[in-house]
């Protein structure tokens, strides 16, 4: 069993940043791959990004390769998105997600956060 808990969401500019943390506790943090998934009013949730165990590999959604950045610190049992350019477009309530698997489709994965939300208007 592992809990998360997302923070750091907002209110942002178009252009402006914000940053992410998601905090896992339960089971051993390091060995649960991560994800970040968002979900717009009227619209499914779709993926934005994952980062591997130890690190060693990402992907990213398409909308925000470039512009955002996902990382992990495993001695904090934390891991980030870091969102850079803002559009409005990427208003939504921001997800993370664990699982013992790296995939990057929201139904595969096992654990979820309760969300954070992000707008970003101006």
């Amino acid at each position: 069993q592992v809990q998360l808990v997302e923070s750091g969401g907002g209110l942002v500019q178009p252009g402006g940043s914000l940053r992410l943390s998601c905090l896992a506790s339960g089971r051993t943090f390091s060995s649960y791959h991560m994800g970040w998934f968002r979900q717009a009013p009227g619209k499914e949730r779709e993926f934005v990004a994952a980062i591997r165990w130890n690190s060693t590999n990402t992907i990213y959604a398409d909308s925000v390769k470039g512009r955002f950045s996902i990382s992990r610190d495993n001695a904090k049992n934390t891991v980030y998105l870091q969102m850079n350019s803002l559009k409005p477009e990427d208003t939504a309530v921001y997800y993370c997600a664990a699982d013992r698997f790296f995939v990057i489709g929201a139904r595969e994965y096992e654990y979820w956060g309760q969300g954070t939300q992000v707008t970003v208007s101006s």
